[in-house]
């Protein structure tokens, strides 16, 4: 009898075992990977991610179709492998707290350039704001987030769990983008947005059917969960750094948007916009157009990338 080959989209990745569904429709089942697939994609430690679309028969898939994006990030410090976040994100919701705990600013830099590098449209959440309201300092804070990422391009939305502030226009948002990755730092309060967004998901042990459960569930899973509201969602575990990958130095201020606004300015082509005379981005920073926070990101950003040539 001829095998027949099915289609669908992985929902879930805990190891070395995945759960397909065949999106919108939602019924996943599980499935694991050929060993072949897994050594093709050798510079990764998972070579097949949450949101992959993939070919599979008899429980196994055999193939993974070509991706329209991903995010990915170097799976830990000097390492050169990377790993695959999610694939096929038509939206990327970067959740960031400038309290307890704060985000870095080179963590948030980091993750938005390397979206902008795989074609990932991102946005920002800033959560917790019923903590930054009563205090002078982190509403000048606020104030001075919302300037330096708006003004270089990016849509920053206020939210506050406690209170319900943002959920319902996150909400509608979610439904017409499609599927949404949640990601940020551990703490930042991605599990407590989910739930708001949709009371029925415990994102911690939720979304599978319990006929394929097996052991103790943790928020080390990546996961597609389906919204009532409509559209999905891929929830990930809390991030503690984020390396790009594949970027080549004298391209990554491409992908800060302030800088590639002006950079055709500079006098020497190309630029590296650290030491060269009438470079158009070190004026930027100089005047106050250009942050000066995100261009600390940029250095440091060269700077871990000389240290994995």
């Amino acid at each position: 009898m001829t095998k027949v080959n099915l289609k669908g989209t992985v929902v879930r990745h805990t190891g070395s075992h995945y759960f397909v569904s065949p999106l919108p429709l939602w019924n996943p089942e599980p499935v694991v990977a050929r060993g072949r697939l897994r050594l093709a994609g050798s510079g990764s430690t998972n070579p097949v991610a949450v949101g992959d679309i993939v070919e599979y028969s008899d429980g196994t898939i055999t193939a993974v179709m070509p991706r329209k994006n991903c995010v990915v990030r170097r799976s830990t410090n000097l390492s050169r492998q990377n790993h695959i976040i999610a694939a096929n994100v038509d939206c990327a919701w970067l959740v960031v707290t400038l309290a307890d705990p704060q985000t870095k600013w080179p963590f948030i830099d980091r993750f938005l350039v390397t979206c902008r590098a795989y074609d990932v449209p991102v946005r920002i959440l800033l959560n917790k704001m019923d903590l930054y309201e009563n205090d002078e300092n982190l509403m000048a804070l606020h104030d001075l987030f919302h300037s330096i990422y708006e003004g270089a391009g990016y849509t920053v939305m206020d939210l506050c769990v406690n209170d319900g502030r943002g959920i319902e226009r996150l909400r509608q948002e979610c439904r017409s983008v499609g599927l949404s990755l949640f990601s940020g730092v551990s703490g930042v309060g991605k599990s407590s947005i989910i739930k708001a967004l949709d009371p029925s998901l415990n994102p911690k042990t939720g979304g599978i059917s319990d006929k394929y459960r097996q052991g103790r569930h943790t928020t080390t899973f990546y996961e597609i969960y389906p919204l009532q509201g409509g559209g999905f969602l891929i929830d990930t575990p809390g991030i503690r750094g984020f390396g790009i990958v594949d970027i080549d130095p004298e391209e990554i201020s491409n992908y800060f948007p302030e800088m590639l606004k002006v950079s055709h300015e500079c006098r020497y082509k190309p630029c590296t916009h650290t030491h060269e005379p009438d470079c158009a981005v070190i004026r930027g920073v100089e005047e106050g157009r250009i942050s000066y926070e995100r261009y600390s990101s940029y250095l440091g950003m060269l700077d871990e990338e000389g240290k994995y040539r």
